[in-house]
């Protein structure tokens, strides 16, 4: 049996959303950096990004190989902390009564690219955390053996 047929559809499903959560990542980075948005330091930025995003696509293959460690960092990193960087400026902007209908009014084509990035950003993020934790999935992680971070397995430990 092939390993994709081994793998609930749940987990293929969080794979994909999360692939495209960082694909929306590395779409709204460029479309800031080639509209000429970026602020002065748009090269740090834009490196912390660039590790960031092959550091999530690293988790992502291990999650989807049944670590364990790898759906808690993604949940933790990205699905809560993640999350949290990407909506605490406009729901601060809405807390002081601005108007999303006035915002798209005032919108350029960036803009509203950026928009409409952000918030398949987002529901990727939060479908990819859900389905990390439904029935199937849970079942899929308690029958993948625990491995460790790095290194080899010691000698005791394959008996």
């Amino acid at each position: 049996m092939r390993i994709a047929e081994q793998v609930p559809i749940t987990i293929r499903t969080a794979r994909t959303m999360w692939l495209v959560a960082i694909g929306a990542g590395v779409f709204e980075t460029v479309l800031i950096v080639t509209s000429g948005r970026a602020a002065g330091g748009s090269v740090i930025g834009v490196t912390v990004r660039a590790v960031v995003f092959i550091a999530a696509v690293l988790v992502v293959v291990r999650m989807y190989s049944g670590q364990r460690w790898a759906r808690w960092v993604l949940t933790g990193a990205l699905g809560l902390l993640g999350t949290l960087s990407l909506t605490a400026d406009p729901v601060l902007w809405l807390a002081e009564g601005n108007s999303i209908n006035e915002a798209v009014r005032n919108s350029g084509a960036v803009d509203l690219l950026f928009g409409g990035s952000r918030v398949v950003h987002v529901a990727a993020v939060l479908c990819g955390c859900v389905l990390m934790f439904v029935p199937s999935a849970n079942a899929y992680f308690r029958t993948r053996p625990p491995r460790p971070a790095h290194g080899p397995t010691p000698v005791g430990d394959r008996l």
